[in-house]
């Protein structure tokens, strides 16, 4: 199953542990964040001016 820009970042995280490097790599250093276990990944990239669809794209990749 592919992740989509919908799924909330914590969930990420949590099922695919090795996506942590992907969001470091693209500043988002926000998984010790309270707002990570409420934000999508949509919501995440858009407060930190991240391109969202790079961002799924590099996600799937390491899934």
């Amino acid at each position: 199953m592919a992740i989509t820009k919908e799924q909330g970042i914590f969930e990420v995280v949590e099922k695919y542990p090795q996506t942590k490097e992907v969001f470091h790599r693209y500043g988002l250093g926000c998984l010790g964040c309270a707002a990570v276990r409420y934000e999508s990944l949509e919501e995440g990239a858009l407060a930190h001016g991240v391109d969202i669809n790079a961002l799924v794209d590099d996600l799937n990749k390491v899934i």
